[in-house]
């Protein structure tokens, strides 16, 4: 689990909480379900009518996502890529198949076009489209919490709005206009902070996750090509330790 989502959300919501205790309210004074009601409903109902279904049904799986860890580890990746190329250079590169099952799916499609002899043009092309399209299917999502953090002040706005005019319809009563008034500021207040504290904190590690998973199957084309050339073990792991930040260098040659 990437436990640094869960400690932002909690700490985003313990702030909120802890404000309201500090000036003498009580947590419950937070809850409103009208509030709720139009600007999540609002925020839904504005993404459904800019992205096709299919995006907006997946967004489960993307909120699910943002709480996960598995990543490609270069270290690892870069061992198993050195391996491959000793083994390519002492047995042949069709001897790369019987390990072909043991590795990661995008590396594994590029080590069997080699096996099959495929040109490395061509590998390059298909395993550059591969990354190509996996980016455009994690933007669409990525650009669907974007709008979703932006709709969502709006709509809180739009929440206020239709609370005031409620407040005003009944200036007859002063006894429940501090509530009404109240009631009708949450709408903007859930708007702001789920756009800042969800949505659009969503995208953007959504948004890391693949930047670094497209620099980890960077790497990996990297190594097949370099396999495919017959380039010796060590020209392919000090090509691939290019790909890593200085202080994973650092850590890769300790």
């Amino acid at each position: 689990m990437d436990i640094s989502t869960v400690i932002g959300l909690v700490l985003g919501l313990g702030a909120m909480v802890g404000m309201v205790l500090l000036e003498g309210g009580s947590p419950g004074e937070l809850i409103g379900i009208p509030a709720a009601v139009i600007v999540f409903g609002a925020t839904f109902a504005a993404s459904f009518v800019q992205f096709p279904l299919k995006v907006v049904l997946s967004l489960p799986k993307m909120i699910i996502q943002t709480f996960q860890t598995h990543e490609t580890k270069a270290a690892e990746t870069i061992d198993q890529l050195v391996a491959l190329a000793d083994r390519a250079r002492r047995d042949g590169l069709l001897t790369l198949e019987e390990t072909a099952g043991q590795l990661d799916q995008f590396l594994k499609k590029g080590i069997m076009l080699v096996v099959d002899g495929v040109d490395s043009k061509t590998v390059s092309e298909i395993m550059e489209t591969e990354m190509a399209l996996t980016t455009d299917r994690h933007e669409a999502g990525i650009g669907l919490l974007d709008a979703m953090g932006g709709y969502a002040p709006t709509m809180g706005i739009l929440g206020t709005v239709m609370g005031l005019v409620n407040v005003l319809s009944k200036l007859s009563n002063p006894e429940e206009l501090g509530h009404l008034i109240a009631s009708a500021f949450l709408a903007t207040l859930y708007g702001i902070a789920s756009a800042n504290l969800l949505w659009l904190p969503l995208a953007g590690k959504l948004r890391g996750k693949d930047d670094r998973e497209t620099l980890a199957r960077r790497m990996m084309m990297a190594g097949v090509l370099s396999i495919q050339a017959g380039e010796s073990p060590r020209l392919v792991r000090e090509k691939l330790e290019s790909f890593l930040a200085p202080a994973e260098r650092e850590k890769e040659e300790d």
